[in-house]
C-alpha cells in the first residue's frame, strides 16, 4: 500500500463518515486524476430512494460533470468497500485506470470477492485493482454502523 493510496482512501473514509452520519450504509468514494481529487461521492440510496445511488456511481457522476466526459482514463477511484458487480461494471465501462478499495466483500464484491468484473475477458478495459487499503478502518466503520442498526432494532422490539 502506497502512502498516496492511504491518503486518498482516508478522503474516501471522510465521505463514508458523512454517509454514516446521514443514516446511510457508510461507503465513500473519491476520484483522483493528476494527483488531485476531482470528485467525491457517498452512499445516498435511502436519501434518493434509488438502488443506483452507490458511492462509486455518485462520484462517477460528479467526475463526468467535472470532466464533461464519461471517460475516466488516467483516473483512479478510491472506495471504502469493494464495489458490487453493478458498480464494478460501470467503472470498467468508464475506463478507469485503477480501482482501489478498502474492505473486501467476499459475499457480493465485484472486484475479486464474489466475482471479478474487471477481468472478464471480453471487456474492453481492464482496470488495475488494489484491495484492502486501510481495510481495517473501512471495515470497522461498516461494522459499527450495522451493530448500531441491530441495537436500534432490538430496542424497538423490546419497547413495542
Amino acid at each position: 500500500m502506497s502512502d498516496q493510496d492511504s491518503f486518498f482512501m482516508r478522503a474516501a473514509l471522510e465521505e463514508a463518515q458523512k454517509a454514516f452520519d446521514a443514516g446511510e450504509v457508510p461507503i465513500g468514494a473519491v476520484i483522483v486524476a493528476d494527483g488531485e481529487i476531482i470528485a467525491r461521492g457517498r452512499n445516498r440510496v435511502e436519501e434518493k430512494k434509488s438502488v443506483t445511488a452507490h458511492a462509486e456511481l455518485e462520484a462517477l457522476h460528479a467526475a463526468e460533470l467535472f470532466r464533461r466526459d464519461w471517460r475516466m482514463q488516467h483516473a483512479t477511484l478510491y472506495v471504502t468497500k469493494e464495489p458490487c458487480p453493478m458498480c464494478a461494471g460501470a467503472l470498467v465501462n468508464a475506463r478507469f485506470e485503477r480501482i482501489v478499495f478498502g474492505a473486501p466483500d467476499p459475499a457480493f464484491g465485484g472486484c475479486g470477492g464474489a466475482v471479478t468484473i474487471p477481468e472478464i475477458p471480453g471487456a474492453l478495459y481492464h482496470p488495475q485493482m488494489t484491495g484492502n487499503v486501510e481495510g481495517n478502518e473501512c471495515l470497522a466503520l461498516l461494522r459499527q454502523f450495522f451493530r448500531l442498526r441491530r441495537e436500534k432494532k432490538n430496542d424497538e422490539k423490546s419497547q413495542g
